[in-house]
């Protein structure tokens, strides 16, 4: 990797950007896509760029065959990080699923007799209002977002900013009926229809889970499917 690309890299990743880097098998020649901004020697068409900017949506390396030749893609991600609002009981187990999934937690909640290190041993935790944690924590492309508490003093500032954020899940616990009332109180916020539709509401994947570990289960399942398959994806 040259050293220009390089220093490019690590700047993305103390900014919390994911970027991917394209080389020529034959030539070692590099082009390093950064959001919508590409630079290197490396020349790929309209093709190889559409499959470049997938890798980057699935955070996944991957071999792409390009008039020229075959190029492989290497993504270069920051930590991917879970935000959970709410130290309920869901929680306790969702922040051991997704430690060992590779993900940094922080769960946040006001409430300090929920949010106790004797309740979540070895997680980050935030006692401060959900709006203020994540302005502070800058939620970014590799992170994901669930809310937990069904109290619309906690979630519904949650919601707020990580709808605002480029996040790439969002999930909220809670039935149809009780997500309807949350659209309604965002949407007086001034958010459309395309904005909610990031939600992911009941939160996880419908697999008929009753206790707190089930649960927990279905939300890393539907994040992991949303991460590597994209938004609306059916399960393989």
């Amino acid at each position: 990797m040259k050293g220009r690309i390089l220093d490019r890299v690590v700047v993305a990743g103390r900014d919390h950007r994911t970027v991917a880097l394209a080389t020529d098998i034959l030539t070692g020649r590099q082009l390093l896509l950064d959001g919508d901004a590409a630079d290197g020697d490396l020349a790929l068409d309209e093709a190889a760029l559409a499959a470049m900017r997938e890798a980057l949506r699935a955070d996944r390396n991957r071999s792409i065959e390009t008039p020229a030749g075959r190029v492989f893609v290497e993504v270069f991600s920051p930590p991917r990080r879970c935000f959970v609002i709410g130290a309920v009981h869901i929680a306790q187990p969702l922040a051991k699923m997704l430690t060992l999934a590779d993900y940094a937690v922080t769960v946040i909640d006001p409430r300090q007799s929920f949010a106790t290190e004797a309740r979540f041993p070895g997680v980050e935790l935030a006692q401060e209002w959900p709006d203020e944690a994540l302005e502070r924590l800058r939620p970014d492309r590799a992170s994901a977002v669930v809310t937990l508490t069904h109290d619309p003093k906690i979630d519904d500032p949650a919601l707020a900013m990580a709808l605002r954020s480029e996040c790439f899940y969002i999930g909220a616990l809670g039935s149809r009926r009780t997500h309807a009332g949350r659209c309604a109180r965002l949407k007086e916020q001034g958010f459309t229809d395309d904005d909610l539709a990031r939600i992911h509401a009941p939160v996880g994947l419908p697999i008929g889970g009753i206790s707190p570990a089930e649960v927990a289960v279905s939300i890393v399942a539907e994040m992991i499917r949303v991460l590597r398959r994209g938004e609306g994806a059916e399960p393989a």
